[in-house]
């Protein structure tokens, strides 16, 4: 990843949108995807070039661990908010 680093606070109608650029008939020789983040007043946006997906996998993996422990946050905080 290059270098950047922004701070948003993720709500419960954030957003999460694929585009696929692959040109006209799919015969893109560098064929990418966009992964959108954001509700549209503020966005994270993830450009995917070919040779990324274990990068995107990883992601999807620590965002889904980062769910299962707010989970269980929620359920031992009082009015188990989740």
């Amino acid at each position: 990843m290059r270098t950047f680093t922004a701070t948003a606070h993720i709500q419960p109608d954030t957003e999460s949108v694929i585009h696929v650029f692959d040109g006209p008939d799919h015969t893109s020789r560098a064929p990418f995807l966009s992964l959108r983040v954001g509700n549209g007043d503020v966005d994270v946006v993830f450009i995917a070039d070919l040779g990324t997906a274990d990068a995107l996998r990883a992601l999807a993996a620590a965002a889904d661990k980062a769910a299962t422990i707010l989970d269980e946050l929620a359920a031992r905080a009082p009015g188990g908010a989740a």
